[in-house]
């Protein structure tokens, strides 16, 4: 097996479920890794989705998603509350594949609305993957989580933009230090990096 091909496998119900980050910039590559990396596996999945279709262009990108995914696969559509929707929806499935949480911190923030109150907005994003930590560690399931590097570019103009950055900066290394392995994606690679 080579370092950029993990292979999720299950000796027995005893043995505790491996937990895969994947990150990297936009396009390249972690939906369509963390998929293919799913598919190997022949287990029965959960695809979790984040993504809001606040308008026509954000809908057209959720229907080829949509599209590029196995029909058989049960998808839980749940901008929010995903800890807590993983565990009431999870029933047979073997795998959790979460895409993703740059979108999960977006779909916070617009609950807050204009109102940029940053010590509120960063505990309900800490709230939400401390649920999907807490989920991992208490369903024996795999999880494959889909993340965005955002931070690698340049500096936010605006306060909103840099808070932003900072959060979902913090909800990365919060999962990357739950995860067994990280993958960092450059231009359709994977890169382990854990």
């Amino acid at each position: 097996m080579s370092p950029g091909n993990p292979v999720i496998t299950r000796e027995s119900q005893e043995v505790p479920g491996i937990n895969i980050l994947i990150t990297g910039g936009a396009r390249s590559g972690k939906s369509s890794y963390a998929q293919a990396l799913v598919e190997k596996s022949g287990e029965k999945v959960l695809f979790v989705a984040t993504a809001e279709a606040r308008d026509d262009e954000m809908q057209r990108r959720i229907e080829i998603h949509k599209a590029n995914r196995p029909a058989f696969w049960t998808t839980l559509e749940t901008p929010t509350d995903v800890g807590k929707n993983i565990r009431e929806h999870v029933k047979e499935n073997k795998i959790i594949l979460l895409d993703c949480i740059t979108l999960l911190v977006n779909a916070v923030f617009n609950r807050f609305g204009e109102n940029l109150d940053v010590k509120k907005i960063e505990a309900a994003v800490i709230k939400e993957i401390d649920e999907i930590i807490d989920s991992m560690k208490n369903l024996d399931r795999d999880f494959i989580i889909v993340t965005n590097e955002v931070g690698l570019g340049l500096v936010p103009a605006n306060e909103a933009g840099r808070f932003y950055r900072d959060i979902l900066g913090k909800a990365n290394s919060m999962l990357a230090a739950a995860c067994d392995e990280v993958y960092l994606m450059v231009s359709g690679l994977p890169i382990k990096v854990k």
